[in-house]
């Protein structure tokens, strides 16, 4: 495979080209065209743009080209609202600097041995991925020292700031050197991400970057009306057709994961769930087995799935309706991964129509009306049945 000549335009450095291609990355989306160019020039950036868009490596690129490998001190910090975002951008990152020699990457985050990432502090990382709460405890160790940073990215900040962690940022950003560069990530922008910007910010430059369809996974979307009472069964249907053997269910709730995933297993199906109130290193267990292929469904929250990424997750089934529109991009983001076709489906009751459709005017597609006839059978529009093996 060739080396891309968009990240060739966008004056990328062979080490990085030659990442690229093992990552089998050839064409640079609309968010790394238009942030690539801005972060090399140095400039501080508000960046709205939604998942599945490739984001770290839009930002991951010129932190990997500002790096001084000479200087062992720590340069570049990426923060993010949850431990598996962190982990998750920590592995792209990794992948990308593979043929950089004499780089070191820590990933520090909650629910993990203190002891195991002060050893990653001792091979003195120039680049730091963290949740704030775990960065400002190695900070008042006095492990980790931020007078040196170049440059600082605040990955999905509006989660973040609505998570609660604005005076943590605040305290963070303010151990750097003042004329630092200020990166910040977001779906949506809101008051908080709004104040952050103004008070530590110099002259942001601003883009807002919408899910092209280039840029988007190939993901086939299909909505279907239901009953409240029906959606397990219709559910089931969905499992029974081993159509797809990696799926991931979605729920609104914590309470509605565990009661969803319950049903399953008391069905006899292999599913875990994933949601806050599971001890986080539990959940780091069950993240990894779903990983790896050793249980075919996973019933999470939005927020507990957050950073899982996993290539060859086959359907994503909204059991729930999302409470906000770009937690439905999300969702579905999480298949059509690694140039895989994708597909969801999103159950809708009769009270969610207006609801769905401004979903769809968000996101601007138009997804495939299926229907269950009397007899309970899936079927397309032309009353075609959906699975014909069923």
């Amino acid at each position: 495979m060739p080396y891309s000549e968009d990240f060739r335009a966008l004056d990328v450095s062979d080490d990085v080209l030659r990442a690229l291609e093992a990552m089998d990355i050839v064409t640079a989306t609309t968010v790394q065209k238009e942030t690539i160019p801005l972060m090399m020039a140095g400039h501080d950036l508000i960046a709205i743009a939604p998942t599945g868009t490739g984001k770290t490596i839009a930002f991951g690129i010129p932190m990997l080209e500002y790096v001084s490998l000479k200087d062992r001190r720590v340069q570049e910090v990426v923060l993010a609202p949850t431990r598996e975002l962190a982990m998750q951008i920590t592995d792209e990152l990794k992948s990308l600097a593979h043929f950089i020699p004499n780089l070191n990457i820590a990933s520090l985050y909650g629910g993990q041995p203190i002891s195991r990432q002060l050893t990653q502090l001792k091979r003195n990382p120039q680049i730091i991925v963290a949740t704030p709460g775990r960065m400002l405890d190695m900070m008042n160790r006095g492990m980790v020292r931020l007078d040196h940073v170049h440059t600082m990215v605040i990955d999905e900040a509006d989660e973040m700031l609505k998570m609660g962690f604005v005076k943590d940022v605040s305290r963070i950003i303010e151990a750097a050197p003042p004329d630092r560069q200020l990166v910040m990530f977001s779906a949506t922008t809101n008051q908080d991400v709004m104040t952050i910007s103004w008070k530590y910010q110099h002259e942001p430059r601003e883009i807002t970057v919408k899910a092209q369809a280039e840029d988007l996974p190939p993901i086939t979307q299909y909505i279907f009306l239901v009953g409240k009472s029906d959606k397990m069964e219709r559910l089931q249907y969905l499992l029974d057709s081993d159509e797809y053997k990696r799926v991931m269910v979605f729920t609104n709730t914590k309470y509605m994961t565990q009661r969803v995933c319950d049903r399953l297993v008391k069905q006899g199906y292999d599913a875990q769930a994933l949601h806050g109130d599971i001890r986080q290193s539990q959940r780091t267990v069950i993240m990894n087995n779903f990983k790896r292929g050793r249980f075919p469904i996973l019933v999470a929250t939005d927020v507990a799935a957050r950073g899982i990424d996993v290539d060859d997750v086959e359907a994503v089934i909204n059991y729930d309706l999302p409470n906000e529109n770009e937690y439905y991009l999300h969702r579905i983001g999480r298949t059509g991964r690694a140039k895989r076709h994708g597909v969801s489906f999103t159950m809708l009751t009769y009270q969610e129509t207006v609801r769905m459709d401004e979903i769809l005017q968000y996101v601007r597609d138009k997804p495939v009306k299926l229907h269950f006839d009397a007899l309970g059978i899936l079927r397309m529009e032309d009353n075609e049945p959906f699975f014909t093996h069923i």
